[in-house]
């Protein structure tokens, strides 16, 4: 985000023209280009590719343009990666009837930005510099804040409740796909990936139990030895984190 002390935006060109605040270059060096071309291009890359392999002359080449020629459009590859983000996230949503009260909400809220990162995993190798400042970024917060309003919860505490349960989504996805991509490159499943753990922390904990009696406590039960349902680990953990938020609503499901 570019530094603004003048009561503007404070935002690249590029973003401010994804608001409407300026208007995008009319012509180019090449008939049909524009910025919505150069960030569909540079989606289909990270699609296909990885984030890692999008660049500002790889999206050229895709596109039959010259590297210099993207810059009447785009300022600079971090600038891509930020409309190629808020173009990949989409809006919101709309927030169903089922989702009402600020713990529904949460999990409705939190389910659908899982649903986004798993359909686009490239997007948790962009690295955060800076809050959300683009029109989607902004469209997310304003209905996380619109399903915490009535909570009793400060302000402030609300953009602490949204960015605990953004961060713990971020986490659960980003593990849980690191995994997933390690058990297709090796052509296993979940069960044989968990019997296989559980033989191998058998066989470097059986000669010393002494040092790990929890863990032969564990072994003991065969429960390491099963992989979970696809979902239960996320649904465990938010309904954990959730459970930590109703204790500072202090409302139902707080437990005291």
């Amino acid at each position: 985000m570019a530094a603004d002390d003048g009561g503007g935006t404070g935002l690249p060109a590029g973003l401010e023209a994804a608001w409407g605040l300026r208007e995008r270059p009319a012509k180019g060096p090449k008939r049909g280009l524009s910025v919505d071309r150069i960030v569909a291009t540079g989606i289909a890359v990270a699609d296909a590719e990885g984030i890692d392999a999008v660049s500002m002359g790889r999206v050229a080449k895709e596109l039959g343009v010259s590297t210099m020629s993207l810059y009447r459009y785009v300022a600079a590859k971090d600038e891509l990666y930020v409309l190629m983000q808020d173009a990949a996230t989409g809006p919101p949503p709309p927030r169903p009837a089922s989702a009402d009260g600020w713990r529904a909400g949460l999990e409705w809220w939190a389910r659908a930005q899982r649903a986004v990162f798993r359909r686009n995993l490239w997007l948790l190798r962009i690295p955060i510099s800076s809050p959300p400042a683009t029109p989607n970024g902004l469209a997310w917060m304003e209905q996380g804040l619109q399903v915490l309003d009535g909570c009793g919860l400060d302000e402030g505490r609300k953009i602490s409740v949204m960015m605990l349960v953004g961060g713990y989504v971020r986490n659960e996805v980003s593990l849980m796909s690191g995994l997933d991509a390690a058990m297709r490159a090796e052509g296993l499943t979940p069960d044989a990936v968990m019997r296989r753990y559980e033989r191998t922390v058998d066989a470097l904990t059986s000669a010393h139990p002494e040092r790990f009696p929890a863990l032969r406590r564990l072994l003991a039960t065969g429960v390491l030895g099963e992989a979970d349902a696809e979902d239960t680990e996320f649904e465990f953990g938010l309904a954990r984190v959730l459970d930590g938020v109703a204790v500072l609503v202090g409302g139902p499901g707080s437990g005291g």
